[in-house]
């Protein structure tokens, strides 16, 4: 068995991380809009408010809204078969909650996709990528409210009816089951916990509200198209037993617990046993309103698309953590690290390929690996990132096994920030992630010039081969 024909090799970003222009064409203001930058390893500052004189680094980030054609040319140039973004849910609905939808955000959207299509590159399409629009937070107290539900599916009903014939492939929530996960599940939900607020009934409550909100979008969805593909977005981290004592692999299993927990709420269409005992645990039950059991089992996701960095360890003894991705994890002694100290574990993506295949049966699609790094650009302009090029070459051939050997359906690869952005998790830019350097620092200075690394004309030679010449 080989990777299909039409197999989607590709590169992903995201509005907040990538966009910028993050005031201009009637956008509003999301939670990403007031989380400043942070020094290496420090934790990002969120706001109540922009402050002056504070650097926020979505408002820029690498400026996409003003160099899609350039960039998108270099997409193209790389041999890129689709193209994974998000669309900014402040310059479709400023505020969230409005009836009518601003008009000059979705023709930016309709310039975009015009312009991937143009090079027959397929647009993937995130619904919600960390772009909880803020009045929502500060109105409503973000998915904690019912109201997002409808809120949420009046947007996407907008995107589905505005680009049918455009886009195809979709996903809802962005790694909705770090909402879990995370100890502060800002950017899944928009939701800081209050004094006394019971954290697990606030979890499990929004992200009811958030399987409900994703699976009404899924129903009209294909309602609006029958062709569209809509998929959940999973956060994977395979977490090994740190011995082989019985007890370190309940804790390994309980690590693991959030992606079967959310997978099983999209892809099955009901809460299973799983589901319940986490309920058990922490001594809450999701608040479900009569019809929303039907809903979810009417809207199951036709794939799963997820993210994949780094695995991890769990055990009952002191375990060395370190924190990645918004999550943490313990780290395994038998793996190398990335320089933000993110272990390196290519034959963990073949384990969660199969683990997720054997599980749900439906196709999957990658949509974030790799590794942020440090880059030098060399006095004649050259980038040489070695580094990159290894990382991700042991990664694709672990892929191609779960495919040829295993048998595991996969639609398509898309490497995280296949172009320079903004850190997700710390706010820097000094954390490179592209195959296109990026002319932007963390003081927010640089003239945004794009240039190709030496990953850049690898991955080009990865794509024409369709995966087979990874040297």
């Amino acid at each position: 068995m080989e990777l299909r024909k039409d197999f989607l090799w590709g590169g992903a970003t995201a509005a907040n991380q990538y966009e910028g222009g993050y005031l201009e064409g009637g956008k509003g203001l999301s939670i990403a809009d007031v989380e400043r930058g942070a020094r290496h390893g420090v934790q990002r500052q969120i706001d109540p408010e922009i402050l002056e004189g504070a650097l926020y680094p979505s408002h820029e980030a690498t400026d996409f809204y003003h160099h899609y054609k350039e960039d998108i040319a270099l997409f193209a140039e790389m041999g890129f078969k689709c193209f994974r973004m998000s669309i900014a849910w402040t310059r479709i609905y400023p505020r969230g909650d409005e009836e009518e939808p601003n008009e000059e955000g979705l023709k930016f959207y309709d310039q975009v996709f015009d312009e991937l299509l143009k090079y027959n590159i397929e647009p993937v399409i995130t619904l919600s990528h960390y772009e909880t629009p803020l009045t929502l937070v500060k109105e409503y107290g973000s998915w904690r409210n019912r109201k997002l539900i409808d809120f949420f599916e009046r947007y996407a009903i907008t995107c589905f009816t505005r680009y049918k014939g455009k886009v195809k492939y979709w996903m809802t929530f962005n790694e909705i089951n770090a909402t879990m996960k995370s100890p502060r599940p800002w950017h899944q939900a928009g939701i800081v916990f209050e004094k006394n607020e019971n954290r697990w009934q606030t979890v499990v409550d929004a992200s009811h509200n958030m399987f409900v909100a994703s699976a009404k979008a899924v129903i009209a969805g294909h309602k609006i198209d029958p062709t569209n593909k809509i998929g959940c977005m999973l956060l994977t981290y395979p977490t090994y037993a740190a011995t082989c004592a019985p007890e370190d692999q309940v804790e390994a299993r309980e690590a693991e617990s959030s992606v079967w927990y959310y997978g099983d709420a999209h892809v099955r269409g009901y809460y299973t046993n799983l589901c319940q005992a986490k309920w058990e645990k922490f001594g809450v039950k999701p608040t479900i309103l009569d019809g929303d059991l039907d809903i979810m089992k009417e809207g199951k996701v036709d794939y799963i698309g997820f993210s994949y960095y780094f695995s991890a360890i769990a055990g009952v003894g002191d375990i060395q953590e370190v924190e990645g991705n918004v999550i943490k994890g313990g780290v395994n002694p038998y793996l190398k690290q990335t320089d933000w100290g993110w272990t390196i574990d290519p034959t963990g993506l073949r384990n969660v390929l199969n683990d997720l295949y054997d599980r749900y049966q439906v196709p999957l699609m990658i949509v974030e690996n790799g590794m942020g790094a440090y880059d030098t650009v060399e006095a004649d302009g050259s980038i040489h990132d070695d580094y990159r090029i290894g990382y991700l070459k042991l990664h694709i051939a672990e892929m191609m096994k779960a495919v040829e050997i295993d048998h595991v359906d996969l639609l398509g690869y898309t490497p995280w920030g296949c172009i320079d952005l903004v850190s997700a998790g710390t706010g820097e830019m000094r954390k490179r992630y592209g195959f296109i350097y990026v002319d932007k620092h963390d003081d927010g200075t640089g003239s945004l010039a794009r240039s190709k690394k030496d990953s850049f004309y690898w991955y080009q030679k990865v794509i024409q081969s369709n995966g087979k010449e990874l040297d």
